[in-house]
């Protein structure tokens, strides 16, 4: 892939997280990411692989790289989440806490660096 691509690989996963992290995102799914195994947060991960599934595919990748790719950023984004929604709801944190916007400022710079790592796989392949 040219260089050029990989940018537009790269918008198109930080496009994807805004629509797997807020658009079709619902009370459901928010309420029980912090439940480890909870359907709420499995829907969530299904949902972003589901977005994850067409820039793949454009991308051009495909054997394992496309299933370890899809797998581990489900992985990933689970429980970078599970983690954040659980320290949340653990320690009563509000939007009116520093901590509350300290750890979602994290939670979103990992899933940002995680599709850096991703494109750079793509990259390298």
């Amino acid at each position: 892939m040219t260089d050029f691509a990989l940018l537009l690989l790269l918008a198109g996963f930080q496009v994807k997280h805004v629509l797997g992290d807020y658009v079709f995102q619902n009370a459901y799914i928010l309420e029980h990411r912090r439940i480890w195994g909870h359907p709420g947060g499995v829907l969530h991960v299904a949902i972003h692989a589901a977005l994850t599934l067409p820039l793949l595919l454009v991308a051009g990748v495909h054997g394992v790289l496309f299933f370890a790719i899809l797998l581990g950023e489900a992985l990933f984004h689970y429980h970078v989440d599970w983690v954040k929604d659980g320290w949340i709801n653990r320690t009563g944190l509000t939007s009116s806490d520093k901590l509350y916007w300290w750890l979602t400022g994290t939670d979103q710079m990992l899933h940002q660096l995680s599709y850096l790592v991703i494109v750079g796989l793509i990259a390298s392949s």
